[in-house]
């Protein structure tokens, strides 16, 4: 690895650019994205904002004349100390709460969304994980994360001529991401290991750094393990059910043993969902294995688990039958000193077509902090699992909700994070979540604001042309295709965004209802609007993909003038720029499926109007003065009924009330009472649809109580207890760039390890 990087030939002077490509801390500092961007602005967009890419690639002349430019040296110096001080400063966390610093908090998720460049999420369960981490190394919460290292990522999409979703995959270029293989002291990978189906499974375990926080990821691609054994960590959400229980097992028993090689010992285990409540069994059959009876093991485990559950809709709760577990689990249960019949009660669920082993319901059974992510979804999942506890009524089910925030460093633009540092005052993104700092936002001059906003949206339209143009140059695609990816979008026209998981429910279809009204909206010579769409169906979901296929016909149609555009392969990227860029954020979703959702928040604050259905964090966050509200705050029995409800009020909000505000333009060319809304939108989302209050709600309602009970009844795991370790003594073996010194700073000694 070392050898690699002299063959670079990074400039001494830069030589911690090393250390800061190593550290994904860059992906929400604008400052170390810019320290990058400019040794090559044309490398930088090729390798997709990859640093290790680019460091890898660029030639030494772009580095002399760097180290020649005194305002280049001037960004250096600057962003390498706000680096130093991010990872080794005090920090909210210890000055509040010095007694708690030293028990760790795993985190543990199928997927992280930290940033494009490394695609290990398919939408936002992963984004919410990747904007938690973050937030824990901003507040200094002591946390770790865990994971999967998915080879092929999710899948790019390709969208066909005739508007058919074709995924593609493709293999991650470990030797370009910023991975530390952890190995023991022979230098040997360290291993972990899992006996699925009754033979052994081994991964070895990564780590990626995000700021303070260490993520480890679990990797099957091993010699060792049988062909199909080494796909377990290939592809996120496997759809056959027997590798997706084989992952699972990988997540949560390999979680749990990969943090005991490590040296990593949690006062609480953070479930972000259920696919890893496996770890749960592990940890039952580690107190179980130190003595305590099952009822002692599993009293022990519920009081310092967390388990956030984050849909209502059935399918997002993974169930197996019981064949499947005893296959898959082999015995396992013995030792939980379980027969197979009571092991199975740990997770049974009862189905139309017989019982089954739910996962949730496992989580469920064996937290004591459980959370919703909104408060409609956490009514929604009282009621949902009620049958749990059956001497309750819905309501006293002890399940309570935390809606869900964003990142702001991730998701606010650049532009808008300097007007906010200019009227908000210099240490605001320290108080994001404190209301009174947001009141200062009335005190903007519409006249900058305006600026900004027109500023994005031509951003926005300038990214989508170009993506545009590279795809005919590379695909030699037709020019309709070409017209729908949104090459003649006005970047001074009305602009409604909408992007998200293209699933039924999220309907898609809602502004489409009515072809001719639509037509007559985006074509109006003097009030023209224009629509932008953007999102996944999971490759096995079909009647999502045929939906998106009459949508695309739809968006080809030339009596649409080319304002309405489909803008493939979603990403993180292409979120960042549709949150900043568009003029209103549309949320269509059946009520009451949408959990939380919180691409509204992302758009909000960088002043997006909402325009959603009553549901998940909208229900919270309206408040009438804010954005508009589709429908009303009710349910309803017949979608049919509820589909022609929401579709009549979406149009005519769009049409009498939307629309006009806009283009309501006074003298100066600006509309000043659109503006007034914004920043009420600002002002009342910001300061609570955020990730900071949000994980301050985290450590108070569920951490803490989980950490003192972790205190009480701390018992290190003795060493004949662990299984499936081979190996206790770290060292590591970078993958992507690491020094010595970055090992120094960012190591994960101030989590145990």
């Amino acid at each position: 690895m070392e050898l690699r990087w002299k063959e670079a030939a990074i400039p001494k002077r830069f030589a911690r650019l090393i250390d800061l490509a190593g550290n994904l801390w860059w992906t929400w500092q604008p400052d170390a994205q810019r320290l990058f961007e400019r040794l090559d602005p044309v490398l930088w967009e090729e390798v997709r904002h990859n640093p290790v890419a680019l460091l890898r690639r660029i030639e030494r002349a772009r580095l002399n004349a760097a180290a020649q430019s005194p305002g280049y040296l001037e960004l250096y110096d600057r962003v390498l100390a706000e680096f130093d001080r991010a990872l080794t400063g005090e920090t909210w966390f210890e000055r509040a709460f010095p007694a708690h610093t030293g028990i760790p908090i795993a985190y543990f998720s199928t997927e992280f969304g930290i940033h494009e460049a490394f695609p290990a999420y398919a939408g936002g369960l992963g984004v919410l994980a990747g904007d938690s981490l973050k937030e824990a190394s901003d507040l200094g919460l002591p946390m770790v994360g865990v994971g999967l290292l998915y080879q092929h990522g999710y899948f790019n999409q390709r969208i066909t001529e005739d508007g058919w979703q074709e995924a593609l995959y493709e293999d991650l270029d470990l030797e370009n991401l910023p991975l530390s293989l952890m190995t023991g002291p022979d230098g040997q990978p360290l291993q972990v290991e899992v006996a699925i189906a009754g033979s052994p499974v081994r991964a070895r375990i990564w780590r990626l750094q995000i700021g303070r926080i260490p993520l480890y990821l679990l990797d099957t691609q091993l010699p060792e393990n049988a062909p199909a054994d080494r796909e377990l960590s290939a592809q996120l959400y496997a759809g056959d059910p027997e590798r997706r229980i084989a992952q699972e097992m990988i997540l949560g028993i390999g979680g749990v043993r990969a943090l005991r090689a490590l040296g990593v010992h949690p006062g609480v285990w953070h479930l972000n969902e259920g696919h890893s409540a496996f770890s749960i069994l592990e940890r039952l059959r580690e107190h179980i294995a130190e003595g305590l009876s099952f009822e002692e093991a599993a009293a022990r485990v519920r009081e310092t688990t967390v388990f956030t559950t984050h849909t209502p809709v059935p399918a997002g709760h993974d169930r197996f039958s019981f064949t499947l577990i005893e296959r898959a689990f082999a015995g396992y249960w013995e030792q939980l000193r379980l027969s197979f019949q009571e092991f199975c009660e740990l997770g049974r669920q009862d189905e139309p077509w017989g019982p089954t082993f739910n996962m949730t319901v496992l989580a469920l059974r064996f937290s004591d902090h459980r959370n919703a992510v909104s408060e409609l979804h956490g009514r929604v999942t009282r009621r949902m699992w009620a049958h749990l506890w059956p001497d309750r009524p819905a309501e006293q089910v002890p399940i309570r909700h935390i809606t869900n925030g964003v990142h702001v460093g991730t998701w606010l633009a650049r532009r808008m994070r300097a007007l906010y540092q200019r009227y908000l005052g210099p240490d605001w993104m320290e108080r994001v979540d404190d209301p009174a700092l947001w009141e200062r936002v009335l005190e903007i001059p519409d006249e900058e604001l305006w600026t900004i906003r027109r500023h994005l949206k031509r951003k926005l339209v300038a990214f989508m042309r170009e993506r545009a143009r590279r795809r005919w140059q590379r695909n030699h695609v037709s020019p309709i295709q070409i017209v729908a990816s949104g090459v003649l979008l006005d970047p001074y026209a009305l602009t409604i965004g909408f992007a998200r998981r293209f699933a039924l429910y999220k309907r898609a279809y809602l502004l489409f209802r009515d072809p001719d009204r639509l037509r007559r909206l985006v074509n109006d010579p003097q009030r023209p609007v224009q629509i932008i769409l953007a999102g996944k169906a999971h490759p096995a979901d079909e009647p999502a993909k045929r939906m998106m296929q009459e949508i695309y016909r739809l968006i080809k149609d030339p009596a649409f003038g080319g304002r309405i555009a489909f803008l493939e392969d979603y990403d993180i990227e292409v979120a960042r720029y549709l949150v900043q860029g568009v003029d209103v954020w549309l949320n269509t979703p059946r009520r009451p499926l949408e959990a939380s959702g919180t691409s509204g928040q992302k758009a909000a604050l960088n002043g997006v109007l909402n325009l959603s259905v009553l549901d998940g964090w909208w229900r919270e966050g309206y408040n009438g003065a804010n954005g508009w509200a589709i429908g009303e705050d009710r349910d309803y029995e017949d979608p049919n009924v509820q589909d022609a409800a929401d579709a009549a009020s979406l149009y005519e909000l769009l049409e009498n009330v939307v629309v006009p505000l806009y283009y309501d333009v006074e003298a100066d060319g600006i509309p000043h009472r659109w503006l007034r809304m914004v920043k009420e939108s600002i002002r009342s989302l910001a300061p609570f649809f955020n990730t900071r209050r949000m994980m301050k709600e985290y450590l108070h309602e569920m951490y803490f109580p989980a950490l003192e009970a972790a205190r009480r009844t701390a018992v290190a795991i003795p060493e004949p207890v662990r299984q499936g370790v081979r190996g206790h003594h770290l060292a590591e073996q970078p993958a992507g760039p690491r020094s010595a010194e970055h090992d120094t700073i960012a190591g994960g000694g101030e989590h145990g390890v």
